[in-house]
């Protein structure tokens, strides 16, 4: 604990961090924590999420402020529920059971009620999002013209959520002679122009040059669109263990993946916007149980997910922005723990990767997507290292007699190939993975499609006649004999669908399907302007 001590903290914090399991300070507690203990300038600081920010402003702010001091001394923003509750939470485990500070978190979700008796009854640090401490100021329930410390956590975060305008509002409620902290993954423009009209002379800080941790292994797969699943399938299959966050662009994506997942096996779940607090709640609680060992989500839905043993981070659908690639991956390479970080790369996509690996300066390196034969010898020998641990353990007399009825008339090797094809045949069996189209072929698929001129069809089957859209494209290319590597840009919805195919293959499939009616249209056609905006 001496490098704490060389910080300048006291030997109460000192306690509180040895108590929690704290040894070292990471970057931005050792930068940060100095500063404020013995300037007065405001502080604008870099660091990623998992980094150890919380510790590094709420240790010194509780020995800079006043226990004798009734009010509000110090304001924490943060953009999502979650993490209120989460720093709020740790903030509280910093303070001992005799202490005189109070702190309560407000946000979005929870009875203001519950909230107004709270901030009546007093409370030194208030920790809330931007929307529901706006809510607190108009209602007169909040003031905060004693506050000593106004706090900006996951401030690019905020910018992406649209709340830059009700911190400035807030921002305007606050004594002028205050500390402003601000943190941030990135710095943005309109971060920066904040941090100029708000704080004036300001200490800015840098936790590391490189914005990825290097406890992440960084890949990229090329792979189709189509093939996304049986990746990410394979991905699973391959590890020992897997625990982790799977992010989709679109709600739609999150409904189409969750259910493929779910009728393969997986203990998977998944959270958007259109998903009740109620259940979302309950969603992260199993996740953070580890009852779901999959949880797929759009990147709003997962602001706020804090998870610090995620082995990894899958990219199903490329960040469109280096922002939400640091962001994503910041959750897995944590603690002191490996993680690893997959990015699925179709090839559309490959100026987007580059432009992030140029932004980030990141190794994001090429792998291969798992072949079947490497996921069945891999949980083969994990089947052999589980009945190796069995045999070293004492078993029960149950099973043992068992056994030798099974002996008694067969041949040792003939019951043990049927008993491990009885409990591992399905598990072991090659025909459950589907084939992956080489990227090369997809690539000059692709190119060839480019060079002939394509075409949009509108077809009148969506997802209530298809689970998927593998199934969809598994029936089209059946039908009209066009090749599934040559059907792209698939959009299923759930009474129609579109797809781009070269004029030549929208010939066949217009020819093949030109009996076959829906009313009395035919149930595939040329998409028109108006079926595009349906």
């Amino acid at each position: 604990m001496e490098n704490f001590r060389k910080l300048g903290l006291s030997e109460e914090s000192i306690n509180s961090l040895s108590v929690k399991g704290f040894e070292e300070p990471t970057e931005i507690q050792a930068l940060v924590i100095p500063k404020i203990l013995t300037e007065d300038k405001d502080i604008v600081a870099q660091a990623q999420t998992g980094t150890g920010k919380t510790a590094a402003f709420a240790l010194p702010i509780l020995e800079k402020i006043d226990s004798h001091q009734h009010g509000i001394q110090a304001l924490i923003l943060a953009p999502t529920r979650e993490l209120v509750v989460q720093i709020c939470d740790e903030i509280q485990s910093f303070l001992s059971e005799n202490s005189r500070f109070t702190v309560g978190a407000v946000y979005g979700g929870q009875s203001i009620t519950v909230q107004f008796k709270k901030l009546k009854e007093g409370l030194t640090i208030v920790v809330g999002t931007p929307g529901r401490i706006l809510d607190h100021i108009r209602r007169k329930t909040l003031k905060l013209d004693q506050i000593k410390y106004f706090v900006l956590d996951e401030a690019d975060e905020m910018l992406n959520m649209g709340f830059i305008e009700d911190v400035e509002t807030i921002m305007d409620h606050t004594p002028k002679e205050k500390r402003v902290l601000l943190f941030s993954a990135t710095i943005p423009d309109p971060i920066r122009r904040l941090a100029e009209k708000y704080m004036g002379d300001y200490n800015q800080i840098k936790a590391e040059t490189n914005l990825t941790t290097d406890l992440t292994d960084q890949i990229y797969f090329e792979v189709r669109r189509e093939d996304k699943l049986e990746a990410l399938c394979r991905i699973i299959d391959l590890e020992k263990k897997f625990y982790g966050l799977v992010f989709c662009r679109t709600k739609s994506d999150v409904d189409e993946l969750v259910p493929s997942m779910m009728e393969k096996g997986y203990n998977v779940d998944g959270l958007h916007g259109d998903i009740s607090q109620a259940q979302r709640e309950k969603i992260l609680h199993s996740f953070k149980n580890q009852r779901l060992s999959v949880l797929i989500a759009t990147d709003v839905a997962a602001r706020g997910i804090d998870v610090s043993n995620l082995t990894h981070v899958i990219n199903y659908s490329v960040p469109q922005n280096p922002e939400s690639y640091i962001h994503r991956i910041g959750r897995t390479g944590r603690a002191g723990n490996q993680g690893t970080a997959i990015t699925f790369i179709t090839p559309s996509e490959f100026k987007t990767l580059n432009f992030i690996k140029k932004i980030t300066k990141a190794e994001i390196r090429k792998g291969d997507i798992p072949n079947v034969d490497s996921i069945i010898e891999a949980r083969r020998s994990r089947i052999n290292d589980g009945i190796k641990n069995k045999l070293e353990a004492e078993d029960s007399a149950e099973y043992k007699e068992w056994a030798r009825s099974l002996l008694e008339n067969n041949q040792p090797e003939e019951v043990l190939s049927a008993v491990l094809h009885f409990a591992f045949g399905k598990k072991l069996n090659k025909d459950n993975y589907a084939e992956i189209t080489p990227f090369g072929k997809q690539a000059r698929a692709e190119r060839l499609l480019e060079a002939e001129g394509k075409t949009r069809l509108f077809i009148a089957k969506g997802k209530h006649d298809f689970a998927n859209i593998r199934l969809f494209i598994n029936y089209l290319a059946k039908k009209s004999s066009v090749p599934q590597r040559f059907i792209r840009d698939v959009e299923i919805y759930d009474k129609y669908s579109f797809v781009n195919v070269s004029f030549r293959d929208a010939e066949r499939i217009l020819k093949t399907f030109r009996n076959q009616k829906k009313g009395d249209k035919s149930i595939v056609e040329l998409a028109s302007p108006k079926q595009e905006q349906k």
